[in-house]
């Protein structure tokens, strides 16, 4: 009898070095699938609008904007259904803080951004109120269901305010080049591409989260670290397409105003549907790690974005923000490894 249990306690390090490469490998193939869905998503959902006589400023910034948030909403819905509403919180802060310290910065190390649309500038200030009003909610510990429905009344008042202004007039810097003036595919194959991309992205963001919570699980740290850092980066990569494709095509507002858009989707829908689905619990590390860092990153968009002087994101604008990331990502993975060498492994 006593043989037996030990032969099966030693199984546990092989099961769980199989349970991690799957793992491993559905978050790869979450990631890969996601990208290529969002952008299907995106090409299709860009199109239609087209068809349906939208101004190209509407498409570029709502559109493309909730196109390429989509991953993060998504994913995060689901993590709050699975019954891990951390990894939601973490995915929703993690991939505002990694769309300006690191998309935002990767972007401006390749091609200097200057930022001249005033629908930009207009929204900077409104994206610092939105994430302000976001960590107030968070401070007492919990986003309750309440707090939830607030962040989807703001969201829905900020895109009919959005839509509003964009048919009073389509004219700004930002306009030219947002989206073609003629859709690529017709109606029929661009419904069918919208259709199909959102399919694929729950599909991919179903095992992007199984995954993700399977390496937590293993490597002894929480959802909400996984969240912070590998699902957001993950989730972010249709910003870093879109931004670095932007820039090198010269429309440096559409970069910004992609990463502002997104940064908006991220705290009033992405948290206001996770945490509409399920309440979510908040450390009080996440308000004072996470939360002024994402405030503090947003202030200093605000000021690059033009506040007070010609908007701008250099190279050494750049390079300081991914310092500033890289030293943020090290410091979460320092201060949460595991202990031990086989705390990650299960108990028995």
């Amino acid at each position: 009898m006593n043989s037996v249990s030990v032969d099966d306690r030693s199984l546990y390090p092989i099961i769980a070095c199989y349970v991690m490469m799957f793992a491993l490998l559905a978050l790869i193939a979450g990631l890969i699938l996601l990208v290529w869905s969002a952008d299907r998503f995106v090409e299709g959902a860009a199109d239609t609008a087209g068809h349906l006589g939208l101004p190209p400023l509407l498409i570029g910034m709502l559109v493309i904007g909730f196109g390429t948030s989509a991953p993060e909403m998504i994913v995060s819905v689901l993590a709050a259904a699975s019954g891990t509403p951390d990894l939601a919180l973490g995915n929703a802060y993690g991939s505002n803080i990694t769309n300006i310290a690191f998309i935002l910065a990767v972007t401006a190390l390749i091609s200097p951004l200057r930022v001249q649309s005033q629908v930009i500038r207009r929204e900077l200030p409104i994206l610092l109120l939105v994430t302000g009003f976001s960590l107030y909610q968070i401070f007492d510990g919990e986003i309750s269901r309440l707090d939830a429905v607030g962040l989807l009344a703001v969201f829905g008042g900020l895109v009919g305010w959005s839509i509003w202004q964009g048919r009073q007039s389509s004219r700004d810097t930002m306009a030219a080049g947002d989206a073609p003036t003629e859709p690529k595919n017709p109606l029929p194959q661009a419904i069918l591409w919208t259709v199909v991309g959102l399919v694929l992205l729950v599909g991919s963001s179903r095992l992007l989260v199984w995954g993700a919570v399977e390496i937590a699980e293993l490597l002894g740290v929480s959802e909400l670290i996984i969240g912070l850092t590998i699902v957001a980066i993950g989730t972010s990569l249709p910003e870093l397409a879109s931004s670095i494709a932007a820039a090198r095509k010269n429309q440096h507002d559409l970069a910004v105003g992609n990463i502002v858009g997104s940064n908006l989707f991220n705290t009033l829908g992405v948290l206001g549907l996770a945490g509409v689905v399920s309440p979510i619990r908040v450390d009080g590390s996440v308000f004072w790690r996470d939360g002024l860092l994402m405030l503090g990153l947003t202030v200093a968009l605000l000021i690059f974005g033009g506040l007070w002087s010609a908007g701008k994101v250099d190279r050494r604008e750049g390079l300081v923000l991914v310092l500033i990331y890289a030293s943020y990502i090290g410091w979460l993975v320092f201060t949460n490894l595991p202990t031990t060498p086989g705390s990650a492994l299960p108990a028995r």
